[in-house]
């Protein structure tokens, strides 16, 4: 598993350019309800969701842009993790 470190804090890089790639390119910028569904799936890859990569699912909703639905859909599996 490979890391980056963001203002001294180590985070899951496979999850962070999936986050970027939805979020740049064609479209509106934001990520969407599918999107939320890719990087939960990334996340759940493993036998269960690590420190890093809960912790990089949170960077990733407080610093990337969501549609309303995507948030909505965001929070609630965050909630069951």
């Amino acid at each position: 598993m490979a890391y980056v470190t963001i203002g001294g804090v180590q985070y899951e890089k496979e999850l962070i350019d999936l986050a970027n790639a939805h979020t740049t390119g064609q479209g509106e910028g934001k990520v969407s309800k599918d999107e939320v569904d890719d990087l939960l799936k990334s996340a759940l890859d493993g036998q269960g969701v690590t420190d890093v990569e809960r912790r990089t699912l949170e960077y990733i909703r407080n610093n990337f842009d969501f549609t309303d639905a995507a948030a909505e859909r965001f929070d609630k599996k965050f909630a069951e993790l």
